[in-house]
This record gives structure tokens, sequence and C-alpha cells, in this order.
């Protein structure tokens, strides 16, 4: 037992020793080590920073995604590209809110759904004040929540509001602002164009996708009913899946419902859309990822670069102590003790660079979080670290076999001839 233990006991005070003779050389050349690792320093720093830059642009993109709701499905009418109705008039594919009677009940992995309708923009006034380009859209109750969008004062639409079409709205609290309403301005009323509307409720804003332009538009949601009785307009649907593992097969079933209602033939395409917002999920998350992948490759290249300035230097270092190698030989130091020594060096020449560098990496992502909104949440991930570090660890193996190699083969008494 004592024999087994002695192997790796001998090996690893060899490697300590090794690491602190390499130590104690790259302290004697400070400043020829320093500039010798700027190309390592530089590499990490930037791996650090772009791969900071990506995940944080990713995590503010899936961010966004999921406020605005992974469950969602968006279906629309649509002229198909061929079939017996590729030149149909649009007002004959429009959609009918007919179409959609029992939808939950012929589609149970379908959790909620509502008929929207845009009604286009209107100008808005209370009293002396008027608001340009409202846009007002016509919806049923549940998209409140289908949308995440809660009334934070006030109530959504009724049962009645809806079967009597009564002239109702919920606005958001810029258009209360825009128009003065009072503080509690429920029971007000206001006019959309030459329409008279009773404010009902006021539904908080729904906070802007860094990808999305919004500028001052203000939304007022009227019930769809009384949209329709305003004015036949064109009809859209949002419905949401009772998880998003059942996505497609919430998809699949309003597919297969409303070819049934819109009596569409077997064989002939669709005349309306359907959009699954988490199969765009999975592109964006893939599409990051490539990206990631080639932006972190491109920025390697000063690695690799690096890594050529520590073999270099490496080179230099053994020609420069050939007779301190050529003395260890004549002692009885094996050729191992003189690679690994030497090989040990290049390695944590390379691990210091790296080090430095992912302290300035971590410098660099901070500055990015700050620079711009979208990426706030730059950061760099546990996995970056230990890829720079096991990167920089590699490039020092790589680079600094042959100089090792070099030094382990020369001969001894050439070694302690040389001047």
């Amino acid at each position: 037992m004592k024999n087994f233990l002695l192997g790796p006991i001998l090996f690893l005070r060899l490697f300590a020793q090794s690491i602190l003779l390499a130590i104690g050389q790259i302290w004697v050349n400070k400043t020829r080590s320093l500039l010798t690792t700027l190309g390592i320093i530089i590499g990490v720093a930037s791996v650090t920073a772009v791969v900071a830059g990506m995940s944080g642009m990713n995590a503010m993109i899936m961010e966004n995604f999921e406020f605005f709701g992974t469950k969602k499905i968006f279906l629309w009418p649509e002229r198909p590209q061929s079939g017996s109705q590729k030149n149909a008039n649009w007002w004959d594919i429009r959609f009918r809110p007919e179409q959609f009677e029992g939808v939950l009940e012929h589609c149970p992995s379908v959790e909620y759904l509502t008929l929207m309708s845009q009604l286009g923009t209107m100008t808005a006034r209370y009293k002396d004040h008027t608001a340009e380009n409202v846009r007002v859209t016509g919806v049923e109750e549940i998209w409140f929540k289908i949308e995440n969008r809660p009334v934070s004062r006030g109530r959504t639409f009724s049962y009645l509001d809806a079967r009597q079409a009564r002239r109702v709205c919920v606005i958001p609290q810029k258009l209360q602002e825009k128009l003065y309403l009072d503080r509690d301005c429920i029971g007000q009323t206001l006019q959309l164009d030459y329409h008279t509307f009773l404010i009902i409720g006021i539904v908080e804003e729904r906070p802007r996708a860094f990808f999305e332009w919004q500028g001052d538009r203000i939304e007022v949601f009227i019930p769809f009913q009384t949209a329709q009785a305003i004015q036949e307009s064109w009809i859209e649907a949002m419905a949401s899946c009772r998880r998003t593992d059942l996505a497609e097969e919430a998809k699949a079933e309003l597919t297969f419902f409303l070819r049934k209602m819109r009596k569409i033939k077997p064989g002939e395409p669709n005349n309306f859309g359907v959009f699954f917002m988490e199969s765009e999920v999975q592109k964006v998350r893939s599409l990051m990822a490539v990206l990631s992948l080639v932006a972190a490759a491109i920025v390697s290249i000063s690695l690799v670069v690096g890594g050529i300035g520590i073999m270099n230097i490496m080179l230099v270092s053994v020609s420069e102590r050939t007779r301190e190698i050529g003395l260890r030989k004549a002692v009885g130091a094996p050729a191992s003790a003189i690679l690994m020594q030497f090989l040990v060096e290049a390695v944590v020449l390379c691990l210091l660079g790296g080090m430095l560098g992912l302290g300035l990496g971590h410098i660099l992502a901070k500055g990015i979080s700050h620079s711009a909104g979208f990426l706030s949440k730059a950061e760099v991930p546990g996995w970056a670290v230990l890829l720079a570090v096991g990167f920089s660890t590699t490039v020092g193996i790589f680079f600094g076999m042959f100089p090792a190699v070099k030094a382990a083969r020369l001969d001894p008494i050439e070694a302690l001839r040389h001047e």
C-alpha cells in the first residue's frame, strides 16, 4: 500500500515544485510575462464580454416573450396561396363570431379564447381636452386574463355589457392623464369621435418590449359586441393553451375546428393563419445560441494569437536557461521533470492571463449592461468562467508542449557548454 501511494505523492510533490518554480520565473520577469500574456488577457476578456452581452440579450428577449405569453395562439383570416379561394374576396373569408361557438368544448387543450375587432384610431375627448390617434379595440372580458393586463381600478366587461352591446370602455392610465380625468374617473364619460362611452375601469399598461416600437400609442378597450354594433369590422382571435407542452395539440384542435366551421373541404388549404408564440421562442433560442457560438469563435482567434506569443516566449526561456537545464540533468533530473517544469510554467502563465482577462471581462460586462437598455441583463455566466479557465489551460498545454519537449530533449553536455 505504501509503494502504491509513493508514485502519486512524488508526482504531486514534483508538480508543486514546478508551480513554485514557474511563479518564481514569472515574478523575476514581470514585465515580459505581462506583455506575453496580453494576448490571452485580451482574448479571454473579449470572449467573456461577448458571451455576457449575448446572454444578456437572450435573457431580455426570453423575459419579453415570457411576459407577453408563450401560451398564446393567434388566429386571423388569410387568403390561401392556392385552391378555390386563392382569389377570394376578403369579405368572404373574414371570421364570423358564430364560427367560434363551442370552441372551448371541442378543443380541450385550449383554456381561453377571445375575439377581437379593431375600429382603428379615434380622437378621445373629455371636456376641453383631446387625445389624437387613440386606438380602439373591441375585446371580450377574457382578453384581460390572456394578455395579463389586470384592471387596477373599476371592473372589466360584464355579461350584460356584451349582451346589450353597451357603450362602456376600459382605459389606460396614460389616457386618464392625457385627458386630465379625475383621479377616480370611474363613472365619467368620454367621447370617442362621435360616440359617448362610460368609463368602467383602468387597465394596467403593458410594458414595452425592447424590440417593439410603440411611441405614444394609447389604447382604449370596448366590448367586442359593441365594436361590431358600431362597425362590422375585421375579426381576429387570440387563444391560450392550458400548458405550454399542449401548444401543438391546441393548435391542431383549433385548426381542425375552424376548418369544420368554415366548411373547408379535405385537401383545400386553410383560409386562416395560426401563429403560436412558443414556436418562435424556440427559434429565437436556437438563433441566439448559434450567434453566441459564432461570436465567441471569432473573438477566440485572439486566444490563438496569445498562445503563439506564449510559445515564443517559452522558447526564449528555454534558450536562456539552457545551462540550468544541463546542470539539472547532470545531477540526475529526469526528462519528465524538465518537461513538467516548462509545461507547468506555460500553463501558469496562461492561467494568470486568463484570470486577468476574466476580471477585465467582468468590467466590460458591467459597462455593456449599463450602455443599452436591451443589454441590461448582461452578466458573465458560470459556464463562461469555466470555459475561459479551461481554454487558457488548453492553450498553455498546446503551445507550451513544443518548448517543454525541446527542453526535455536537450543533451546535458551540450547544454552545459552553451554560452
